[in-house]
């Protein structure tokens, strides 16, 4: 039984970065009607935005105590990523508004093509340890569990994140045009909401998430490279759509699912005869099973399309 609590405990761990991501898939998918394959891409970037943030303040960090020191690094990265989702969208999706979801699909795929290659030129391709922002210490008092105070940071910062979010969306004035916006662009418009505002605000936001993200990945497993975004994200993307694309506690409940799931099929390998290997896969299986039985996600509602 300890075993199992504590493979559900890192799983949940996980599960909250993969739910952060998703969020910015469900929320720009809930606004816009496309995914953004770009977004795990952006997490990358968030990785090394608090990596070379950490470098030039380094100083200034370590006069600092560390809970004020991640704050920074946090706000900061989360900021510059706000400001580069705000300028992907501007530079390569707005031009595509009005044309078929098959162009600006494949445009988000360049997108992330570009970013990667980029990321690979300037970074470099070798991996880079990422620096230990959070004590590395275990919290006490848990029985035979181990539990470091990195994972509880992390967790404590993703469950602030979506509570935030959720304010954001369902108890401002942005949140409200959001969500006007996804029920009918034209209406909203209409009504005097700025569509273009709001777009750019929606990617600045899921961005900031994804920088977020990055960062308490980062700090649970301190490697990052510029192509560290291309299977998260992935991942965040089949939570986003267990829970149910466009749905905002469905995101975070996919993901908290993915990340269960893909560490007990580690922790059980030699019980479930599969091996540890195969625990990326877990998450396409899931996929597949969802798109068959459930295709509109856990929490979902079915669409119907007047033609």
């Amino acid at each position: 039984m300890s075993q199992f609590i504590q493979q559900l405990l890192n799983g949940l761990f996980l599960g909250s970065i993969y739910a952060l991501i998703a969020l910015g898939y469900t929320m720009v998918y809930g606004v816009l009607r496309f995914i953004n394959f770009a977004h795990g891409d952006v997490f990358m970037l968030g990785a090394f935005t608090g990596l070379y943030l950490n470098k030039l303040m380094g100083p200034i960090l370590a006069a600092l105590p560390w809970p004020v020191a991640i704050l920074i690094v946090l706000v900061l990265s989360m900021a510059i990523c706000a400001a580069l989702g705000i300028l992907i969208e501007w530079l390569a999706y707005r031009p595509l508004r009005d044309k078929p979801r098959l162009n600006v699909l494949i445009t988000a795929i360049g997108v992330s093509l570009l970013i990667e290659y980029t990321g690979q030129l300037v970074f470099g391709a070798t991996q880079q340890p990422f620096p230990a922002i959070i004590p590395k210490v275990n919290v006490g008092g848990l029985g035979g569990l181990t539990v470091t105070m990195t994972q509880v940071i992390v967790s404590v910062t993703a469950v602030a994140l979506m509570i935030g979010l959720r304010f954001i969306v369902m108890k401002t004035k942005m949140g409200m045009a959001m969500r006007a916006l996804s029920l009918n662009p034209t209406a909203s418009s209409l009504m005097g909401v700025n569509n273009s505002v709001v777009i750019s605000f929606t990617f600045g936001l899921g961005s900031a998430l994804a920088a977020a993200g990055g960062i308490l990945y980062a700090s649970l497993y301190p490697s990052i490279e510029p192509f560290m975004g291309i299977l998260p994200g992935l991942k965040a993307f089949v939570a986003a759509v267990l829970g149910g694309i466009g749905n905002i506690p469905g995101a975070a409940l996919g993901g908290l699912i993915i990340g269960v799931t893909e560490t007990l099929v580690a922790g059980y390998s030699d019980v479930l005869g599969i091996p540890s290997g195969y625990r990326d896969g877990v998450a396409f299986v899931i996929l597949i099973l969802i798109l068959l039985f459930k295709p509109s996600g856990l929490l979902g509602k079915v669409e119907r399309e007047k033609v």
